[in-house]
């Protein structure tokens, strides 16, 4: 069969009222997840696993998958009103989505992740119906040394993207490093880091750090900045709920190319739509004509990482559907929801079950088009959120932190993780110390060390490894190359002032 004849075919499973239904409900509890920062489509699906029991095959995938592309839509949403992200993918948002908040321009910032988040969803769909063997077959050639190069040029487009001193936001991805090394090592069980703090055996999670060094910290700085003390809302004068001609050529670009960056990265196993959004905002920063823009509300930085982070949410499902091998933690729940139905993921998926296969990927359009409509009408409510004198909002912000963060586990302890968090956000905001690389460098430290000592196990200890596979010293030969261009004019230019000092 060739691609529109399996497409048609997708389409009419898709488009059966039970199957429309499913995807309605999992578009909406994604956008709903999203919003509500700390709850995340791990913790929904695993939570709705049991109930996929009585569903079809095809329902139970094609409503879990609406749960984690739609997540991707509402994360954008608190990220660019009160600078909390509601899901790892959105933090890059936060630069400059919220800043465009604070200057009246929240409703262009929402209207242009929404559209590109669609565009990016759309064209990472017909990827995987038209070219997913081909992009599976990249990802096969990626072994343990050069998942670890890829991860280290990952942190170093980091230090390109950081607003402030190059030689700070080395300083930050090593704190998220070490951050990432806290707790029990799974392969000696020797404790890390821990300093003989129980609650600290199981390591530190993302999301109340992330809560903290977001969320609670921008709290923390308004309300010493006596913004809840005036009663003032966080913005005066809101200029349009939609983005202008303007701003729809400034963001074209930025989501075409932040489509091709996600629809690639989203493919390779453990490069998430996290990796994928700060990779895109790395090449945005480093194209404009004035840099400087950026942090600032500079449009692009919500359009590019916005449509990454969705492109590389849905591709990530080819690895999954075509070889079986999860590439996330989403996917690899999507795994059990499939064996659940009697299902083996995996090559022989498409042609045993070319309905369920494709019906999946047709529900992905189907989904986005849903989510769309869903998310435009809103963006005027959002929007009015803003007007709430901020004595009254802050509140509810640390109320919503709390409780997001304390369901993840249950556990006290992590809202008081996410307080600390909240007291080191501030410092660095006081600082000038970007808080975006230390997140990043905590997120792929873990993967980074498993992908180290899975290298280090294949060459019996010799780390030549990572320079004698091609595909691994081309890649860090680029980071090499950027991380000096981008330090060596910062410590020039530090030199010069001490010696004019």
């Amino acid at each position: 069969m060739d691609v529109f004849t399996q497409l048609a075919l997708g389409f009419s499973v898709a488009l059966t009222p039970q199957n429309l239904l499913y995807c309605l409900i999992g578009s909406l509890l994604g956008t709903l997840i999203g919003v509500l920062p700390g709850v995340g489509p791990v913790a929904t699906i695993a939570m709705l696993l049991p109930i996929t029991y009585n569903l079809s095959p095809a329902g139970a995938l094609i409503m879990l998958s609406g749960i984690y592309y739609g997540a991707q839509y509402g994360g954008s949403t608190t990220a660019i009103l009160v600078n909390l992200p509601g899901e790892t993918s959105s933090v890059v948002t936060c630069l400059d989505g919220h800043p465009m908040a604070k200057d009246g321009r929240a409703g262009p910032a929402l209207a242009i992740a929404a559209m590109g988040s669609f565009f990016a969803g759309c064209v990472a769909t017909i990827v995987i119906a038209i070219v997913s063997t081909p992009l599976v077959s990249v990802a096969m050639a990626f072994g343990p040394a050069e998942y670890f190069s890829l991860m280290a040029l990952g942190l170093i487009l980091t230090v390109v993207l950081a607003r402030g001193s190059p030689l700070k936001a080395v300083g930050m991805i090593l704190a998220g490093l070490l951050l990432s090394l806290v707790g029990t090592d799974i392969h000696s069980g020797a404790e890390r880091l821990t300093f003989g703090l129980p609650v600290l055996t199981g390591g530190v999670d993302f999301v109340p750090l992330a809560m903290g060094l977001f969320g609670l910290s921008e709290v923390v700085s308004n309300l010493e900045k006596g913004t809840a003390a005036g009663g003032e809302p966080l913005t005066k004068n809101i200029r349009g709920l939609f983005p202008s001609a303007h701003d729809l050529r400034q963001s074209a670009p930025a989501i075409l190319r932040g489509t091709g960056i996600g629809t690639v990265l989203g493919v390779l196993p453990g490069a998430s739509s996290m990796v994928a959004s700060f990779a895109s905002y790395a090449l945005e920063k480093k194209l404009a004509k004035d840099p400087s823009r950026f942090g600032k509300g500079a449009i692009e930085g919500v359009a590019g990482p916005e449509s990454a982070n969705n492109a590389g949410a849905q591709t990530s499902f080819i690895p999954l559907l075509a070889l079986g091998i999860p590439s996330n933690s989403v996917m690899a729940l999507m795994i059990g929801a499939m064996m659940i139905q009697g299902l083996q993921p995996g090559p022989m998926l498409m042609s045993k079950q070319p309905d369920l296969f494709w019906g999946v990927i047709a529900s992905m359009w189907i989904g986005n088009a849903m989510l769309l409509v869903i998310n435009l009408p809103l963006i005027g409510i959002w929007v009015r959120l803003l007007n709430i004198p901020y004595w009254l909002l802050f509140p509810g912000i640390l109320l919503l932190c709390s409780i997001g963060v304390y369901s993840m586990n249950n556990e006290a302890s992590e809202v008081l993780l996410a307080a600390v968090a909240g007291v080191l956000g501030y410092l660095f905001i006081k600082l000038k110390c970007e808080p975006a690389p230390l997140l990043l460098g905590f997120v792929l430290g873990g993967m980074m060390e498993e992908n180290l000592r899975r290298a280090m196990l294949i060459s019996r200890g010799d780390p030549r490894i990572f320079v004698t596979s091609p595909l691994s010293a081309a890649l860090l030969a680029v980071a090499a190359i950027l991380l000096v261009a981008t330090i060596l004019p910062a410590i020039r230019q530090k030199r010069e002032k001490l010696v004019e000092d």
